[in-house]
């Protein structure tokens, strides 16, 4: 599974990149903090949803920290044919830590 740090994808973004970012958390953990323009889709309704999202983007996907919910919404991603796909190290609690302090874990 490939990698993207906070900082890198911090980075990027300022810089205009086009990059489509999910959220693969609970609607609960959603509303306490996300990304700024990332989609909801929890870890169970990847495969459900994957038409909701564009295989020809960038795709990083996050959850609480990086762990296994992201890791099973890229293997299904990737299953779908999505070969772009990056998974935020360390999910929202390394963005909290390394980019915007002031976001909730």
């Amino acid at each position: 599974m490939k990698e993207i740090s906070a900082t890198d994808l911090k980075q990027r973004l300022d810089s205009g990149e086009d990059i489509q970012i999910i959220d693969v958390r609970a609607p609960n953990e959603y509303e306490v903090a996300h990304l700024e323009n990332s989609k909801l889709i929890p870890h169970s309704e990847i495969g459900s949803r994957v038409t909701e999202m564009d295989p020809a983007r960038e795709t990083v996907v996050y959850c609480q920290k990086g762990g296994w919910r992201s890791a099973e919404a890229i293997a299904a991603l990737q299953r779908a044919g999505f070969d772009r796909v990056l998974n935020l190290k360390g999910g929202i609690t390394a963005w909290s830590d390394e980019v915007d302090p002031s976001m909730s874990k």
